[in-house]
This record gives structure tokens, C-alpha cells and sequence, in this order.
């Protein structure tokens, strides 16, 4: 799990500013140092740059966003930093320390947005699953702040820059409080919608010509779809699903009713998740009118999972936590570009989440996905129903797999 890999973000963050100024300026220092600005008894001599990070807080911004629904926020950190340059002769206070500190400035100013290129693997790891880029800003640095954090009587008072980094995510190792879906019925093969008494979602109406709900807010491929609202029985009317158009299957005023063409499947026109809906008229002369837009949920389909190369972790104990791989098969499984997230559920809650796919590059595409769960993340063998989403769309069907060897 990538994910677990972002309680080391802010040392990974810490190494990236590093990195970034010791390559830029490798020719003007000895080394950049990562720690309060005083030199240790066994700093190395001569020009260098010190980085100290002095306050970590949350982002009032992003504080209660989290990163799928069903799951608990996680931390979002803006890392807080001084840069503090040293002469030759770890004196801040000269004119070469001066050019140092305005040459380190100048690094940073044009990093802007950090990028994660040539980092180490460790490093990449605890960074990459930030759905947000880090960005990095000067703050001020006046004489009062610098006398607080650089105080006490072994402390001198050093000129010094100030900078912040945000967002930095630190994801909860808790798994996520997802549950089978509301309004299907898991004991028939295969499963089947309840119906109205499922899952709805009222829609208010927007200021615009047509729209006011849609009935079911989820649905599937092949699935029928109802719009209400009103004028929805004017002639040439058709349905824009994404970038998708689909035509009506029957109108009255308030109502009108598509399929979601099984076509849609193939994976190159739109993936799983929260699409949007709108009806448009087309008017004599070619323009058309449109309607205001609902939020329809496309739902991924899972036809099947299949586990594979199943080991234990202990392997003379059949207790042991097993761990191998799992083949999924269905259609608008995800692409590169989609959060795609598998929960093992043992009928009571979910024992591990993943989001680490092997994704193949088609044709056909979002057909199928291959997990291998890692020895660190092995689960204690029994029956799972296996839980997916993509884009926070699940899907219908979860197949049970047999984890066990």
C-alpha cells in the first residue's frame, strides 16, 4: 500500500529541498545541512546553506478534505522553513554569505511547484500519492521571528529567509469504513437492484431551462436512467452522459428516460465516477439549447477476481497471513488517470485496502487490473468479498475469493 509510504513526507519533503540546492549550487558550497542553523562540533568547513524546519501546522484549507469518500481525512501539513547561509568561514553576516543566501533564494524562487524527478525511490514513495503538487511560497522573516526561534545562549541571531511548503499529505494508516452497497440484494447470483427503495439522491434544481433530478443517482452499464424536470418531451432532444451522447428512450413533460449504452464499456470514452448530466435540444439552423447540468454516478462492473500465486507468510502455518495476486475482470476498471481503490471485506468490515494496479495499456481498455499485494501487506486467510471503486463509484457486484491456501 503507497499510501502507508506518507508517514515519511516530511523528511521526504526535507530531502527534495536538499537535493534540489545542492545540485543547483553545487559549485558555490561544500554541502547543505538539514537542522538549526548552528554548526555541529563536527560540521564540515567552508561555504554551505543549513535548512531548519521550524513549524509544521495544518492547512486550514484542505483540514477536513479527504481523499475518498468513506475514509477519514488525513493530514494536510504546511512544513514551515528558514534558510540560513554560512561563508567560509560559518560567519551568516558577510558578503559571501549575503551572495550565498540570495543564490539559494534564486533555486527555490524557480522551483515553484517541486517536482519529484531524480529523487530517491523512498523519497518518491512518501510524495507521490499527493493528489495536490507541493508548492512552495517565501514568507516574511522579519527580525522577531528570528529572534524566537534562534534564542538562547548558545544561539546567534543569523539573517536569515523564510518558505513554505503545502500541501504535504500524511495519509491515516486506519483502513476506510466502506460497506456493501444500500438497495442491492448480495444474496441472489448474481445480484440484483432493489429499486426505488435503494439509494437516492435528490437533486436540486439549478436556474436553468430543464433539469431538476435524476432517478437512480448511481446506476450501471445497461442500466435505465430517468431525468425529471420539465419541457423534456420537446422534439430532438438527446442525452449528454460526459462525452457521451445517448438518445432518449421516452419523453413526457416532466420525464425522460435513456439507457446507458453498453458501448460505452470499450474504455476510450469516458471512465467510472461522477459524470455530468444535461439534455440538449438541437434548434432549427444547427444550434442547440441546452439544459442545466445533474451529477449522475457511473459505476465500474466487476464481472470477477481472481486470486493467484497464493503464499504464506509463515509457510509451515496455515494461520499465517497469505499474501500473491488478484486479476480483476470487467469494464471502466479505471485508466492511469483514475483514483482506483480494492477493500477486502470479510463480512463484517474491511481488513486491507489497496491502490497499487498493474494497469494494462489495451486494447481493450479498463477490461482488467492486476493487483500483487506485497509479504507486507498480507492478510489472514479466510473468504473476502472484494469491494471496488473507481473515481468514489462502486461497484455493484463484489465477488467473493477464497484467500486461502
Amino acid at each position: 500500500m503507497t499510501l502507508a509510504n506518507s508517514g515519511r513526507a516530511i523528511g521526504a519533503v526535507s530531502q527534495l529541498l536538499r537535493d534540489r540546492l545542492l545540485n543547483a549550487l553545487q559549485a558555490a558550497l561544500n554541502e547543505v545541512t538539514v537542522g538549526r542553523p548552528e554548526p555541529g562540533p563536527n560540521a564540515t568547513p567552508g561555504p554551505r546553506l543549513n535548512l531548519f524546519l521550524y513549524e509544521i501546522h495544518l492547512d486550514e484549507y484542505l483540514r477536513n478534505r479527504p481523499l475518498d469518500d468513506g475514509q477519514d481525512a488525513p493530514l494536510w501539513l504546511v512544513l514551515r522553513y528558514l534558510l540560513t547561509a554560512f561563508d567560509a568561514d560559518s560567519s551568516s553576516d558577510s558578503i559571501g554569505a549575503h551572495e550565498l543566501l540570495g543564490q539559494g533564494m534564486r533555486v527555490l524562487n524557480a522551483l515553484n511547484f517541486l517536482s519529484l524527478a531524480n529523487l530517491p525511490a523512498a523519497a518518491v514513495a512518501a510524495l507521490s500519492d499527493n493528489p495536490d503538487r507541493l508548492k512552495l511560497t517565501f514568507d516574511g522573516a522579519p527580525s522577531d521571528l528570528l529572534s524566537r526561534i534562534m534564542q538562547g545562549s548558545d544561539e546567534k541571531y543569523r539573517c536569515s529567509t523564510a518558505f513554505e511548503v503545502r500541501p504535504v499529505l500524511v495519509a491515516p494508516a486506519e483502513t476506510p469504513a466502506y460497506s456493501q452497497l444500500v438497495g442491492i440484494d448480495y444474496t441472489t447470483s448474481p445480484v440484483t437492484v432493489i429499486g426505488r427503495q435503494g439509494v437516492q439522491v435528490l437533486v436540486l434544481p439549478a436556474i436553468g431551462p430543464s433539469l431538476g433530478g435524476i432517478e437512480p443517482a448511481t446506476f450501471g452499464l445497461g442500466a435505465t436512467v430517468t431525468l425529471t424536470g420539465s419541457g423534456l418531451n420537446a422534439d430532438a432532444l438527446s442525452v449528454h452522459l460526459g462525452p457521451a451522447v445517448l438518445g432518449a428512450t421516452s419523453q413526457t413533460e416532466e420525464r425522460l428516460t435513456f439507457t446507458v449504452a453498453d458501448g460505452l464499456g470499450d474504455g476510450t470514452t469516458l471512465s467510472a465516477g461522477s459524470q455530468p448530466i444535461s439534455v440538449f435540444e438541437t434548434l432549427p439552423g444547427g444550434r442547440t439549447r441546452t439544459s442545466n447540468l445533474v451529477v449522475g454516478g457511473l459505476q465500474p462492473r466487476l464481472d470477477a477476481a481472481v486470486a493467484t500465486a497464493l503464499v504464506r507468510t509463515v509457510p509451515a502455518d496455515p494461520a499465517s497471513p497469505v499474501y500473491g495476486n488478484l486479476d480483476l475482470s470487467g469494464a471502466l476498471l479505471g485508466t492511469a488517470d483514475d483514483e482506483i481503490y480494492l477493500a477486502l471485506h470479510n463480512g463484517t468490515r474491511v481488513v486491507a485496502m489497496f491502490d497499487d494496479f498493474v494497469i494494462p495499456p489495451g486494447p481493450p481498455f479498463q477490461t482488467t487490473l492486476h493487483l500483487a499485494i506485497p509479504f507486507e501487506g498480507a492478510v489472514p486467510p479466510t473468504r473476502y468479498r472484494v469491494l471496488f471503486r473507481v473515481n468514489g463509484q462502486q461497484a455493484v457486484n463484489s465477488p467473493l475469493i477464497k484467500w486461502i491456501i
